[in-house]
């Protein structure tokens, strides 16, 4: 977003007005969000022809990428919120050292991340006891997405960068231009089009370097240009601080990111179809997340630039907006998800088993989307006063204490059906909404810290 909308909000309290600027900044996050969820639903999309082995070997790699992406979210959620911070009192400077110490932490990271996935990321496939030939696609796509895991990393450190600035355009540019490449590139890859090879699901990880290679150098390139990033030696103080707020961060997905992968092992334990269900039900769940995770990252961007402009009343106003919108978006959603699922699963597969799972799988989510809303906003509000601490908390007990705790139950010991393992999930998002709304009431903002 330009600067001139965040000068505008400045001088503006009236709950119209701040709407606007929440929209305005919520919008190309949630564009930014969907396309970039979009290059991993394209995937699943497009392996789908190969079968239900491509699929499962597809979603389980990009389930291993999310968890080790948990570490670089904690990053960027602490780099957005500290930038915003300086950026909203006017400290520009120091808002672009911050900038230039989270990138320099991205690439030691990201080193340790690439040797790690590229070497063991297949013998994780293994012992997640998928069959012979889902291990082997999936041991070929871990391996490729992992060696070039950089171009993925440096798209999400930048983009986080600019959207503490208030910039949230850029990265959406970034992210539909990877979009395009990667279903340009993808579909030949994949099915050996226009004289390239058929490489099946090792193709959809080239296309996904490629282009993704291409977004964040447009990134690299814009962030110097517009002078939100300055070269020069590494400010540990300014490091300090945005490690202190992202570390609780990275606890928080690793603890959602693993604790996913321990629930996928259950559904896994109902049969490939039941898996693939499960993968595409989660690849369409996603574009609900969008809102939402708009309106949080919307939420913790004003939040932090209201609290460094010591104006707590904006503050307050802007997540009351976010909130509104939010709820009203994902409940349309709800509505799409109960209604229409066969016709949204029968888009990725039509294996009829797959689509009759992934419909019930779909119509229990629509009854999440509201409390998914709630949390994503108050989350959000949560992160932009620095209390990130209690939002892992929180998280860890409902994903760990409530979700795996109570599929296990389910499946192995109560031996229940796939349907009753899916439906844990409702619990585990109304215990989330409930726990960030109370914290969010509870929270003093004249003693927040960011």
């Amino acid at each position: 977003m330009s600067r001139r909308p965040l000068k505008a909000l400045s001088r503006r309290h009236k709950p119209v007005s701040i709407r606007r600027d929440v929209f305005r900044l919520s919008m190309p996050v949630l564009l930014s969000s969907l396309f970039q969820r979009l290059v991993s639903i394209v995937d699943i999309f497009l392996t789908g022809g190969l079968g239900a082995a491509a699929i499962a070997a597809t979603g389980l790699g990009q389930l291993l990428m999310f968890v080790t992406m948990t570490v670089f979210w904690g990053l960027a959620t602490g780099a957005t919120v500290v930038i915003a911070h300086l950026w909203g009192a006017g400290r520009r400077e120091e808002a672009r050292r911050a900038a230039f110490a989270s990138c320099l932490a991205c690439l030691a990271m990201t080193a340790v991340c690439t040797v790690a996935g590229a070497v063991w990321g297949g013998d994780i496939a293994r012992m997640m006891g998928v069959a012979a030939d889902v291990q082997a696609l999936a041991a070929d796509y871990i391996r490729l997405v992992f060696l070039w895991l950089i171009w993925t990393t440096g798209l999400n450190i930048l983009s986080a960068i600019m959207q503490g600035a208030g910039d949230t355009r850029t990265p959406m540019k970034a992210v539909i231009l990877v979009n395009i490449l990667h279903v340009a590139l993808a579909w030949p890859l994949i099915y050996g089009r226009f004289g390239l090879p058929a490489l099946g699901v090792k193709g959809a990880a080239i296309a996904i370097n490629s282009s993704e290679f291409i977004g964040c150098a447009y990134l690299l390139v814009q962030a110097v240009r517009k002078r939100y990033l300055t070269f020069g030696r590494p400010d540990g103080p300014l490091f300090g601080r945005i490690w202190r707020i992202g570390w609780p961060v990275a606890l928080e997905r690793v603890a959602q990111q693993s604790g996913q992968l321990f629930y996928s092992s259950f559904i896994i334990g109902y049969g490939t179809s039941a898996y693939a269900a499960h993968q595409i039900g989660l690849s369409i769940e996603s574009l609900s997340f969008m809102p939402g995770a708009g309106m949080g990252i919307a939420a913790a961007t004003l939040m932090g630039q209201a609290l460094g402009a010591n104006k707590l009343r904006r503050a307050r106003i802007s997540h009351n907006e976010a909130l509104r919108l939010a709820v009203v978006v994902m409940t349309l959603m709800a509505l799409l998800f109960f209604c229409a699922p066969h016709f949204l699963i029968g888009l990725f597969t039509h294996d009829a088993d797959v689509i009759e799972k992934g419909s019930m799988f779909l119509r229990l989510v629509a009854f999440a989307q509201v409390p998914l809303a709630i949390s994503f906003v108050y989350a959000g509000s949560l992160r932009g006063t620095g209390d990130t601490f209690y939002v892992f908390i929180a998280t860890l007990v409902a994903m760990w204490g409530i979700r795996v705790a109570l599929s296990w139950v389910a499946a192995e010991w109560l031996h229940l059906s796939l349907y009753a393992v899916w439906g844990v999930f409702l619990i585990d998002w109304y215990f989330r909404g409930a726990a960030f709304a109370w914290r969010y009431h509870k929270r003093d903002l004249h003693g927040a810290i960011v």
